[in-house]
């Protein structure tokens, strides 16, 4: 069975209602990444944080797998698919999607701000100020903050290295070290980029010019011929 590794951005999201951070509309005209998304915010307004992701639960829990997450649960039944992704929903898993590596951490879980490996699910959307860890401190949400080291992108690396194809979806590829990943695929492995709006890549990709909805239809079709 082909090894199919597909690597997923906010635009793999945006047709479930998720809203981006660098689009128009987005997350950042309303705040600052340095507010709300740093090490140094959460020392600073910790309250201010856990709202902004208590809001981003609530909306979370109000939105649904899109097409495009449904394809690629579905292309399980032909390919031995791997899933990296940098969103911190959980609507792949929801689809159907059973090998998922969240490389920027998970919205539905939190974790103890001395002892990142203790790790909590989140009961429906709210995490306050005064829940702690079995450590006694603070539970912060579980998401890897701009200046933070990305401990996923080792099991990601050798994902890519093994695939037989790799996919390229709803992401600028200007996010590191997520972006990086695409040149550990062989030389000799057939790549696809769905996004509508056009992205720079310093290698050959095929090029699926379409939302993720309809751009997995069309890799599906695509993938079949590789079969």
């Amino acid at each position: 069975m082909h090894k199919l590794v597909i690597l997923t951005g906010a635009g793999m999201s945006q047709e479930s209602g998720i809203r981006t951070f660098r689009d128009s509309d987005g997350l950042w005209e309303e705040y600052r990444v340095e507010e709300v998304a740093t090490p140094e915010a959460w020392h600073k307004n910790p309250e201010l944080v856990q709202r902004f992701y208590n809001e981003r639960r609530k909306q979370l829990l109000n939105c649904e797998p899109n097409a495009g997450h449904i394809g690629i649960a579905e292309l399980e039944k032909h390919f031995d698919v791997s899933i990296i992704t940098q969103n911190i929903d959980d609507l792949h898993e929801r689809a159907g999607s059973t090998n998922v590596i969240h490389l920027h951490g998970e919205l539905k879980k939190a974790r103890s701000s001395v002892d990142p490996s203790l790790i909590y699910n989140i009961d429906g959307w709210e995490l306050k100020m005064g829940q702690k860890c079995a450590k006694g401190s603070q539970l912060r949400p579980h998401i890897v903050w701009f200046g933070e080291a990305v401990p996923a992108i080792t099991q990601a690396i050798p994902l890519v290295e093994q695939a037989d194809i790799f996919v390229v979806i709803g992401t600028s590829l200007n996010v590191y070290p997520a972006a990086g990943l695409i040149h550990y695929a062989k030389q000799s492995v057939p790549i696809f980029l769905i996004d509508p709006k056009p992205v720079y890549t310093p290698i050959k990709v095929n090029v699926i010019q379409e939302k993720a909805g309809k751009g997995v239809e069309i890799l599906t079709n695509e993938l079949q011929k590789l079969l």
